[in-house]
């Protein structure tokens, strides 16, 4: 079951861009917020719905899942697979994403909390005049189960 806090949290924020929670909007977002951590695609949240005999169709889930990206509520991202990930935006707006590590053997994407780029984006920000709102950062590499996989070959 969702954390109906953190929905609310979610509807206020259609609110004050003017759009309503109606019940596709929140059967998506249930579905985010049911898997906290992961980065799913609109397949996957479409395959959930379907496994809870839901009517919402795919084109759907592709239009909401935009619609909620555009109105800042979800993060859509990009891990060089060529399919779109999405997950709920952190609601303080002066909080930075986090960041993900991304295993290019295995696919496996795992979230960094640690921001240490603070000092680098004053710095670049300083010298370009150019107002930083926020950043992403994504490594490339290889997990600890892939790292031990090769070395064992």
């Amino acid at each position: 079951m969702p954390d109906t806090e953190m929905l609310e949290l979610l509807k206020q924020r259609l609110q004050r861009k003017q759009y309503k929670l109606t019940m596709q909007r929140r059967t998506v977002l249930e579905i985010l917020l049911e898997h906290p951590g992961e980065h799913l695609s609109a397949e996957d949240v479409y395959g959930a719905l379907r496994d809870k005999s839901s009517d919402i169709g795919l084109a759907t889930v592709y239009r909401t899942l935009e619609l909620l990206v555009q109105l800042g509520i979800l993060q859509r991202m990009e891990f060089g697979d060529g399919c779109s990930r999405y997950e709920i935006a952190d609601i303080e707006k002066n909080e930075h994403q986090h960041h993900h590590l991304i295993c290019i053997k295995c696919g496996k994407v795992t979230e960094f909390f640690d921001d240490l780029l603070d000092e680098l984006e004053a710095d670049v920000a300083a010298k370009s005049g150019f107002k930083i709102t926020d950043h992403q950062v994504k490594f490339y590499g290889y997990c600890k189960e892939c790292q031990d996989e090769l070395e064992n070959k």
